[in-house]
């Protein structure tokens, strides 16, 4: 049952031997296995080493970031094997590689020396006073007609940038630096600028570089980064339609806002919010494989002193798992709705999927984090030990967080164009006698729930006072519950279009139970809108978390083919002793005195 289960999941047959075995394979070898005991620095190095490694396992590069379903796939194995090296590979290939790709079919180029990473590239654009409003970034591109360059330099302290891996670590590095293109004293917005930075030895003239303190979690080589009359070519920058400079040493553009200019030039951000999604949900399965395990092997007091039961065996401890486990087959599912949104998009519907890729993101994010804690509470002190992994994997959903722009800034933009779109009118009222496990049905009052915010926020902003910061904020909170439930109806959704296309018989109807009691616990949450609006009548708000319980209870003895159909390969877990059938043996000492007593016998 667990292979028809996990055809959901990744795709069948052909699907899934395309986009994911090829990177689990690999990602299983010993090569990917990290040596215990190794420093910060040590293990730094030894991320770029396979940094590397992955890269010469990659047949064509250009091809992998031309893909943004098959890039997300590598980030769900990579980030559990280690999120440094899911961080640096999202920064190579998504916005550093996929971005010169992007320019080079515009404008073709040798791109061999980041193809081959004789050069790895690094991407710069925040700065230590601009983060998520990056489009006001401070460093300037400034153009000299004369020479045929820029000069790029670092105004103010505020201007330096922020937190990119631009060290000498790993070898020679390029960067894309995001800069305002200044043309005869004009400021044209940001665009990219093609920037070496180090070679074998360490940073170029009129680079400067400092690390940063250390971060929690796995080690990466952050750093403060400034320009001090850097000078590249005219071909450095990376323009096209929406803007570049002729021949002739003229800025023209066919784009005449300067913020869509910056938003055109960073174009990969989409992606690389993908493959965050993509990472998190990697991450969270395999932990959840952990914690079901450690569950059934921890054996704990029964209810009689002489008596020994699995912990998993409580409610207590079952429940919140198999939450988690309804939870993170929805993320799944969203996620590649997402990817598969913004791979297929169009001009029509680009705003569309870009809006759907941005909210799927800090949504699974989040959730990512509220699972990842769970997967910690119930591993208990063993949870906390680094070498079981979970701990980086917390850090790195932090990371995943505020990467690729923060999720709450995230959210307050969709919440605001959903709430710009939106039309005011009543919920229809639900006619009497549909089931709380309908699928339809509780789609529809997902889909009130969301409108009834969204009139909310509507009323507020009508009744604050006329300054926009005012009307801004009376409307805000009202508008992101809109915008968290549009994420959880439409994930919701995506789980059950997947189980509507499995073959009848029970995987189905696991599936199923999965897909209600996901749905069931969103609806609870807005169970008294529900029942205020008409939607719900008393009787099926108390059948509520009655029918979540019964779920519950069906799904504990399948957690663990629920869990088997993520097919994280057993390599994953080599070194953690959480993941072992016997948890206790890597813990046991030769010298210690149970052993010293059989040896005398």
């Amino acid at each position: 049952m667990a292979g028809i289960v996990k055809c959901v999941l990744f795709g069948a047959g052909a699907e899934e031997n395309v986009l994911h075995e090829p990177w689990r394979r690999l990602l299983a070898t010993a090569a990917f296995r990290r040596p215990s005991g190794q420093s910060a620095e040590e293990h730094l190095e030894w991320v770029y080493d396979r940094l590397r490694l992955l890269g010469g396992a990659i047949t064509d590069p250009l091809e992998l970031v031309g893909d943004p379903v098959r890039l997300a796939c590598l980030h769900e194995w990579l980030c559990f094997v280690d999120p440094t090296l899911t961080a640096l590979a999202t920064i190579h290939y998504n916005l550093f590689l996929g971005s010169l790709a992007a320019h080079h079919a515009e404008e073709p180029a040798d791109l061999t020396p980041y193809t081959s990473m004789r050069r790895l590239g690094t991407f710069l654009l925040t700065e230590v006073a601009h983060g998520n409003d990056a489009a006001a970034v401070e460093t300037t591109a400034v153009y000299d007609r004369a020479s045929d360059t820029f000069s790029i330099d670092t105004p103010n302290a505020g201007a330096q940038k922020f937190i990119s891996n631009t060290s000498p670590a790993g070898g020679p590095k390029t960067g894309l630096v995001g800069a305002r293109l200044i043309v005869d004293g004009t400021d044209q917005g940001v665009f990219l600028f093609l920037v070496p930075l180090t070679d074998g030895v360490g940073v170029l003239p009129g680079v400067r570089v400092r690390r940063l303190p250390a971060r929690l979690g796995s080690p990466h080589d952050h750093c403060l980064t400034s320009f001090g009359g850097v000078r590249v070519p005219r071909e450095a920058m990376l323009g096209g339609a929406h803007g570049r400079i002729t021949d002739e040493g003229v800025f023209v553009s066919e784009v005449p806002e300067r913020r869509h200019r910056f938003l055109t030039s960073i174009d990969r951000v989409m992606t690389g919010r993908i493959c965050l999604s993509a990472g998190t949900v990697g991450a969270t399965r395999a932990g959840l494989v952990m914690a079901v395990r450690y569950g059934n092997n921890r054996h704990i007091t029964g209810l009689t002193d002489s008596s020994r039961l699995p912990v998993f065996a409580l409610r207590s401890h079952h429940g919140p798992l198999v939450e988690a486990i309804a939870t993170v087959y929805a993320m799944n599912m969203l996620y590649r709705e997402a990817a598969r949104r913004w791979s297929e998009r169009g001009t029509d519907d680009a705003a569309e999927a870009a809006l759907f890729v941005s909210v799927a993101k800090a949504w699974i994010t989040w959730q990512g984090r509220d699972v990842g804690a769970q997967i910690r509470e119930r591993c208990g002190a063993q949870g906390l030990l680094v070498h079981n992994g979970i701990v980086a994997q917390l850090m790195a959903v932090e990371g995943a967080i505020t990467a690729e722009g923060d999720n709450q800034a995230i959210m307050a933009q969709a919440a605001a164009e959903l709430l710009l779109r939106h039309r005011p009118g009543h919920p229809p009222s639900s006619p009497p006698g549909r089931s709380l496990t309908e699928a339809g049905f509780l789609q529809e009052l997902l889909t009130a729930a969301e409108r009834i915010w969204l009139d909310r926020a509507r009323d507020a902003r009508r009744s604050a006072p006329a300054e926009a910061l005012a009307r801004r904020n009376h409307a805000m909170g009202a508008a992101l519950r809109a915008a968290d439930l549009y994420a959880q109806r439409h994930a919701v959704q995506a789980l059950a279009d997947a189980v509507e296309e499995m073959p009848a018989g029970a995987a189905r109807e696991l599936g199923a139970s999965v897909h209600v009691l996901f749905a069931l616990r969103a609806v609870a949450g807005h169970s008294g809108d529900l029942l205020r609006h008409g939607l719900l009548d008393a009787e099926r708000v108390d059948e509520l978390p009655v029918l979540i319980e019964r779920l519950v209870a069906k799904l504990a003895p399948q957690a663990g083919v629920l869990v088997e159909a993520f097919a994280v390969p057993e390599e994953f877990f080599e070194g953690m002793p959480l993941a072992a059938d016997d948890y206790i043996a890597p813990y046991d000492d030769p010298d210690g005195p149970w052993h010293r007593r059989e040896r005398a016998v």
